[in-house]
């Protein structure tokens, strides 16, 4: 009997030096700061709500930590894209006044390798903004300082539930600084090709609901000698 008590602590602490090792390892450092919050070019700044009732409509295969909104919404079972979330949602300017609408479809990526510190997520925009245009932004999103930091720490507490204050940028590709590829479709932005990068705040996150309180912010710089004809 001691024996196999023995192989049920070692195993216990073998698998807990494991996570600890893979959530801790010092060789993950963080990117640092997001290099559109230093720019001097003019920056479009978007805010949306980033938990799935506050939104228009969210939907994916409705076994996931988040359900679908509102209920009766269609799930997206099919083996094809059993593993994509869809959101709809308003977007609001840095005055917190509505400025659009914008539709985001993300799927989990194979490229994910959480020994590396990469837990991806392949990601796309559309957002229509009367006062700019559409804009199209194509993303890959990296969640694993999320789970690090909000994630695991829910999971670790006897409520499964974390509350604090918590700000990471996601994007992590694909242009060359680490920020997304923007496009714009109509409007003011037709044709310019910019640079985009996503972010998250989260106050509150549970095992069992997923996001309780979070926001999500958008920052797309635009082309210097666009910013140049606009002044």
């Amino acid at each position: 009997m001691k024996y196999i008590v023995s192989l049920v602590l070692g195993l216990i602490v073998g698998v807990s030096l494991f996570v600890a090792g893979l959530l801790y390892n010092p060789f993950l450092a963080d990117r640092g700061l997001s290099p559109l919050s230093v720019t001097k070019a003019e920056v479009i700044t978007l805010s949306f709500a980033n938990v799935p009732a506050e939104s228009i409509a969210f939907t994916n295969d409705g076994e996931s930590l988040h359900g679908p909104y509102p209920e009766k919404v269609l799930q997206l079972w099919e083996a094809p894209i059993r593993r994509t979330s869809a959101m709809t949602t308003v977007m609001r300017d840095g005055r917190n006044q509505v400025a659009g609408i914008g539709v985001k479809f993300a799927s989990d990526s194979e490229s994910t390798r959480l020994f590396s510190g990469e837990a991806i997520i392949n990601s796309v925009w559309y957002i229509y903004l009367p006062e700019h245009g559409s804009l199209f932004i194509e993303q890959t999103e990296n969640y694993f300082p999320f789970i690090r930091e909000v994630a695991f720490p829910a999971w670790r507490s006897s409520a499964n539930s974390w509350r604090g204050s918590w700000l990471g940028d996601l994007t992590a590709g694909p242009g060359t600084l680490g920020t997304a590829v923007v496009t714009g479709g109509s409007g003011r932005v037709d044709g310019l090709k910019m640079a985009g990068m996503e972010s998250i705040s989260v106050r509150a996150f549970s095992t069992e609901t997923g996001l309780v309180s979070s926001e999500g912010r958008l920052l797309i710089e635009l082309p210097e000698t666009q910013s140049a004809v606009e002044d």
